[in-house]
């Protein structure tokens, strides 16, 4: 038997809500005292949602045309937003390769070596047959979940000139001394694909305890959700739809931003030029540590949340333009006024998109997701009324309920047009998750009708220490076709395999 071991932080062998964090005291290691012998000691792993939900993706958070670099604010207070976010803004090579705080590759690894622990245990733990099969299939998705993540961020994006370049490394073990240089491109898409469909046999619906979809756990749904957005990278629209109708048969639920979303009932209060002014938070925004908000958004499929420690999700004039500031209640309860006041830019003043707390935003498959990539591939397939009626499904949610008719609902008279104003509506919708992301596959598809084009920003010069505010500010620019597409590796992480991961080529 693989005695792989850890440690079992609570002796209870019944599993809620509230104290699922504190089945294991500490990741697994091989230096701990308890040996893996049930199943239900590898249930206890997956249960522990704290090394699972967290996405800090600086690449997709900081890299698309929906954050905003404004000089204006450093002139305001010169750390501002920081030298790292610059460099993640600016698609610098050597900066983003050094940031020694980036954590997307470990932890998306880390979450790739739990799976494999599950599948590596499986045969040599007492329990269920079906329980068994269960996990095995989770854990699959666990790993094509995490290597979609790395594949998509780390590497360029696949496309048929594309894929004998390099992909990721893929980790099939627990060991140690498993190979660690990165495969093709093809065969890390391959890999994802293989773990997929099986992981596609989960046929389970999410549960509701305590209030609480049990969705940090895989489900019909989050698979399938998961799916459909694969699909659409990929750039194909008929899988893609099928597996978002497959996820919305298992969980459509909508939060109706007219009933659902309401202000926050605790003040907020900076004082301005001894001016005492009030920022109106979400409720969502009160709870930092505590994840009941985050747990009981009815929208996921899968609990995964984008995570940004720097507190200041800052939006572009393109994203704040983009949004209805009259009826789109988005912009109401996430585009927070003064949010500059929050963070020390007094008299500075600039909104910042707040969803959960100020450092978390859904990044797992959501029910308006799925609405989003049907009404998508719908209008690929020239199905124009068809796409708008789906579109609208969202919008009937998310905009004020006594907005007239031709500010509620989205038209279009061609499929070019059709495919242009559901773009826009998830670029709305998930600026800070899937935004980078619809750039890079739009940028790269076979359809130039849909490119985003070059993207550009106008800012100062820079180096590692600091923004030179005395400079001239420059034009920095990602070309459609840049190698730059592909996020730098970490250097910590190539320090570490002793080399043997290669830096991407520019």
């Amino acid at each position: 038997m693989n005695k792989l071991k850890f440690i079992i932080a609570s002796a209870a062998l019944v599993f809620t809500l509230n104290s699922c964090d504190e089945f294991l005291s500490d990741a697994p290691s091989k230096s701990t005292s308890i040996e893996v012998t049930t199943i239900d000691h590898l249930e206890y792993m997956l249960n522990r949602y704290a090394d699972f939900y967290q996405e800090p993706n600086m690449t997709a958070m900081l890299s698309p045309d929906t954050y905003g670099l404004i000089k204006e604010m450093t002139d305001a207070n010169a750390s501002m937003p920081g030298i790292n976010p610059v460099q993640f803004a600016t698609w610098d090579i050597e900066g983003c390769a050094n940031y020694t705080r980036a954590t997307t590759f470990s932890q998306e690894y880390s979450k790739i070596f739990r799976a494999n622990m599950i599948l590596s245990n499986l045969s040599s733990v007492s329990g269920d047959a079906d329980r068994k099969a269960y996990l095995e299939k989770e854990a699959k998705f666990i790993k094509a979940y995490s290597m979609f993540n790395l594949v998509s961020t780390y590497c360029l994006p696949y496309t048929e000139a594309n894929k004998g370049e390099m992909g990721m490394t893929l980790k099939n073990s627990t060991s140690f001394e498993e190979l660690t240089s990165r495969a093709t491109l093809e065969d890390t898409y391959k890999y994802i694909e293989e773990n997929l469909e099986a992981a596609l046999g989960i046929t389970n619906d999410m549960t509701i305890v305590n209030n609480k979809y049990t969705h940090w756990r895989a489900n019909k749904a989050a698979v399938n959700g998961f799916a459909a957005r694969y699909w659409l990278q990929r750039g194909d629209y008929t899988k893609a739809y099928q597996y978002a109708t497959t996820a919305l048969e298992s969980h459509n639920v909508l939060v109706n931003y007219n009933t659902d979303m309401y202000y926050s009932t605790t003040p907020s209060y900076k004082t301005v030029n001894g001016v005492k002014v009030e920022i109106l938070y979400p409720y969502t925004h009160d709870n930092q540590t505590d994840l009941n908000d985050r747990m009981e958004w009815k929208e996921l499929m899968y609990f995964r949340n984008a995570y940004y420690d720097s507190w200041y999700y800052i939006p572009s004039q393109k994203l704040l333009d983009s949004y209805d500031h009259d009826y789109d209640l988005r912009f109401k309860y996430h585009i927070v006024d003064n949010y500059s006041f929050d963070r020390g830019l007094a008299p500075y003043e600039y909104p910042g998109y707040v969803f959960f707390f100020k450092d978390n935003i859904p990044a797992g498959p959501t029910t308006a997701e799925m609405i989003l990539i049907r009404a998508e591939c719908l209008a690929r397939q020239n199905k124009v009324s068809d796409a708008m009626t789906e579109v609208n499904k969202l919008r009937e949610v998310r905009m004020d309920a006594s907005a007239p008719a031709d500010r509620k609902y989205l038209t279009a008279s061609s499929q070019n047009e059709a495919v242009k104003v559901i773009i826009d509506e998830r670029m709305r919708e998930m600026p800070f998750t899937m935004r980078w992301f619809d750039i890079v596959r739009l940028n790269h598809n076979n359809d130039s009708t849909d490119d985003v084009g070059n993207l550009t920003r106008y800012y100062y010069p820079y180096t590692s220490a600091g923004v030179l505010t005395n400079d001239t500010p420059k034009t920095y620019t990602l070309e459609v076709g840049s190698r730059r597409y592909a996020t730098p590796i970490p250097q910590t992480d190539i320090t570490s395999s002793n080399g043997v991961i290669e830096q991407n080529k520019y």
